[in-house]
């Protein structure tokens, strides 16, 4: 209960007392409801685990299964449609932001959720989906969909998830975890290969013709250039 009050304090630049943080985050509220159905399903309660989590749920916006295992120290922000699967494992140091989903692919038995292991970020809105391990100190993008197991250090974008960069810098004692900023663009630095090798092309397409004397290709006009660059190299939305 306290390592939950201590990670929210320690992540959150918005949180100004510890006094706020018990009365004022929904996400810990969900933890402390979850500990409780965690314990009776655990002792084979009927019923009672799920009315709990229903009523979390209500109050919160964060839906726990009773049979998740969840360790100390995490800090699910804002919280807002998360969902946690029956058999999914969180360990500690994760942070959780809202719309996670750790959900299953399908109908089978056993083990179905994620495992997430420590000082594992996970962006807004972002899917795991069925029995993976994402290991310790992964950085997954907001929106991505991860469906298979992710090695440690690593940073996953994208739809389906991909890693494009290793060694993941949370900076000393995790205080970087929030830069969800710094995270690549593999659509666009794809595109921005692809776009060198075709100007490499045209440039030697142009010189052929002209060694025959035939009239030289036209090339992209400006406003076809300016477009692409606009597209990769653009200053965002």
């Amino acid at each position: 209960m306290f390592e939950n009050i201590k990670a929210i304090k320690k992540n959150d630049p918005a949180a100004k007392s510890y006094l706020e943080v018990i009365l004022c985050y929904p996400g810990l509220h969900a933890l402390w409801f979850h500990s409780l159905a965690h314990f009776l399903y655990k002792i084979k309660i009927p019923l009672f685990p799920r009315i709990i989590n229903t009523f979390a749920r209500f109050l919160t916006g964060i839906d726990i299964h009773p049979g998740a295992k969840i360790e100390p120290g995490i800090f699910i922000d804002h919280g807002q449609g998360v969902v946690i699967g029956e058999t999914a494992e969180v360990a500690k140091g994760c942070l959780i932001l809202q719309g996670v989903t750790l959900g299953g692919t399908g109908k089978e038995s056993g083990k179905r959720h994620p495992t997430l292991k420590e000082n594992v970020v996970v962006g807004a809105g972002a899917k795991i989906l069925g029995n993976i391990v994402i290991e310790h100190n992964v950085r997954i993008g907001a929106g991505s969909v991860v469906l298979r197991d992710v090695p440690a250090d690593c940073t996953v974008v994208g739809v389906p998830g991909k890693v494009v960069r290793s060694k993941v810098d949370f900076g000393k004692e995790g205080e970087r975890m929030l830069d969800h900023g710094e995270l690549p663009d593999p659509v666009a630095r794809v595109f921005s290969i692809l776009v060198e090798k075709i100007d490499t092309l045209q440039k030697e397409v142009n010189e052929l013709y002209a060694k025959s004397n035939l009239k030289e290709k036209k090339s992209a006009t400006k406003n076809e250039d300016d477009e692409l660059n606009e597209f990769i190299h653009g200053g965002g939305i």
